[in-house]
């Protein structure tokens, strides 16, 4: 039920959660830099030019106003990388719409990880590259290229897949979007990297907030408001005179109208874009060339590190308490009947809590201990599991006819505003730590990895929470004799039969009781852990290279 956790795990690397659907926690945890990792390399490039004292003195600050160009043109790219993300996290409310089962779902949650695991491949982008054609453009272009043809391919497909005679085909629609995902992880490295020489050493601070606004923005685009161009009943309530069967889009005017932004806009950038172009108050920034090999010997050599080992495996474990709220609520609300458009809707005014809560709650983790705070927020956001649980249970009991009352969505938008402070409050406080004991001398990598590790450990237990949703459910055929509806070949048959179907015990619930259970576990013996590895010296996470 957090909208914006494709964005967390996508975009731990400021201190930011984008604002989207309300639905997926999965969606949210979406490619992670920390807003310290510029400051680190800047930092780094500071030193390679320390003996520069002389250019130094005479360098002309450009200033914003210099650099605007550049500055807009990162922000554009953020918002073409939200918005893939955005539309994989609408499929999942409109497969729900469509009846289809927690494994299916559970299936296409996979979308979701390229972003949690794209330090897998960030060493090639990083080492392989035409130089002639620019050592970022090399990826980017084509990259794009592919994201607007694949989104040409959908707009095409996208209904036969969503409509076809055996239900929605979940598998095609999931290895489409997991390449739409993978793509939009690639070209955020390529993006990241490009951000650090296109602007000035004095400027180089927007590029973090060019990524949390244009990506926000971005998946904002691609959620949110597709899923309200794209529904009838908000179109015609809200926006006509005259009623009609559809909304203002469908998925497939969407994904072509994108599809042709992104050829147009990287055909643009290939020709009219010089990577290399270094003027007035710029100087050549010298960029980390460390060989594929040694990166990947390198992240090996931080895994090994005791400290390290062990947080990582604490990172991989500590959302298994969280995992059907975030996973599986929004999913339930959506099947109770409650509008997919008005949940993405709720999020909006979520934003400026999610733009304050970060600078609030960075006051409390700015000390030695910032983890204190992770540890304190850890039983809050386990009881809120349990209130989604009571809100999905009490919300077929306040269907109307023509919808839902004021007071509920009252009730879930409080109920979100309280899930983020919590949230939040265990994202700063851990992206804080991150940046406490993160080696500065090999640049982002040590904090790339932390940050992955992070979002994978909330990507495995959503899938897996949305996997056990089906074999925990009970159900049972009522009105046909001897039928049972143990499987969905036996569903049919007790139909058949002229019986129906009915849920003795929904298995979200029994999944609610038991990931509260398996976090209380984890915060009372492994959660104390954490706290004491703020004790360890600094030289216990410093990375010893030969």
């Amino acid at each position: 039920m957090e909208p914006s956790d494709v964005l967390t795990q996508l975009t731990q690397r400021q201190r930011k959660l984008a604002g989207a659907t309300l639905p997926n926690d999965n969606m949210r945890d979406r490619g992670e830099r920390s807003a310290s990792e510029p400051d680190i390399e800047d930092e780094a490039e500071g030193l390679i030019g320390g003996s520069d004292s002389e250019d130094r003195r005479h360098r002309v600050r450009p200033g914003i106003r210099g650099e605007l160009g550049n500055v807009l043109l990162l922000l554009f790219l953020y918002v073409l990388q939200g918005i893939p993300l955005g539309l994989a996290g609408s499929i999942p409310l409109i497969l729900q719409s469509k009846s289809v089962s927690y494994k299916d779902q559970a299936f296409f949650s996979l979308v979701f990880w390229p972003f949690s695991l794209k330090l897998l491949w960030a060493p090639l982008v990083d080492a392989l590259y035409f130089s002639r054609f620019g050592r970022r453009k090399s990826w980017l272009v084509p990259t794009q290229y592919l994201l607007g043809l694949f989104m040409l391919y959908l707009s095409v497909t996208v209904n036969s897949l969503l409509q076809s005679e055996g239900g929605p085909n979940v598998v095609i629609l999931t290895a489409v979007f997991f390449m739409l995902a993978f793509l939009a992880a690639t070209q955020d490295i390529a993006v990241d990297g490009w951000a650090l020489t296109m602007l000035s050493r004095e400027n180089v601070g927007y590029a973090s907030t060019c990524n949390s606004v244009g990506q926000t923005a971005g998946y904002f685009l691609g959620n949110v408001l597709f899923l309200a161009l794209e529904s009838a009943d908000f179109c015609n309530k809200y926006l006509r005179i005259e009623p009609k069967d559809t909304g203002i889009v469908t998925l497939s005017d969407f994904l072509f109208f994108w599809g042709v932004v992104f050829l147009v806009s990287t055909t643009l950038v290939a020709i009219f874009k010089r990577e290399n172009e270094h003027g007035k108050g710029k100087r050549r920034v010298q960029e980390e060339t460390q060989g594929v090999m040694e990166t990947y010997r390198l992240l090996l050599s931080i895994i090994k590190m005791p400290t390290v080992f062990t947080f990582c495996i604490l990172l991989l474990t500590a959302k298994m308490g969280f995992s059907a709220a975030d996973a599986v609520t929004g999913l339930k609300l959506v099947e109770a009947g409650v509008p997919k458009e008005q949940l993405a809707l709720l999020a909006v005014p979520m934003v400026p809590l999610q733009i304050l809560l970060p600078v609030v709650i960075s006051k409390y983790t700015a000390g030695p201990r910032p983890l204190d705070i992770f540890y304190k927020a850890f039983p809050f956001r386990l009881l809120i599991g349990l209130e989604y649980a009571l809100l999905v249970w009490w919300t077929s009991s306040v269907k109307q006819e023509g919808g839902f009352p004021v007071y509920y969505y009252a009730v879930v938008l409080l109920s979100y505003a309280v899930h983020q402070v919590a949230l939040y409050s265990m994202y700063v406080a851990c992206m804080a730590f991150h940046a406490k004991v993160s080696d500065p001398l090999i640049g982002g990598t040590y904090m790339t990895l932390l940050n992955t590790v992070t979002n994978l450990g909330g990507n495995w237990p959503s899938t897996v929470a949305l996997w056990m949703v089906d074999p925990l459910t009970s159900k049972e055929c009522q009105g046909a004799v001897g039928q049972s509806c143990g499987s969905p070949e036996e569903a049919g048959l007790c139909v058949k039969e002229g019986g129906v179907c009915v849920t003795t015990l929904d298995g979200y619930y029994v999944e609610s009781v038991v990931c509260v259970v398996i976090g209380l576990a984890w915060w009372i013996w492994l959660g104390k852990k954490m706290r004491q590895l703020q004790e360890q010296s600094p030289a216990a996470w410093k990375c010893r290279i030969n």
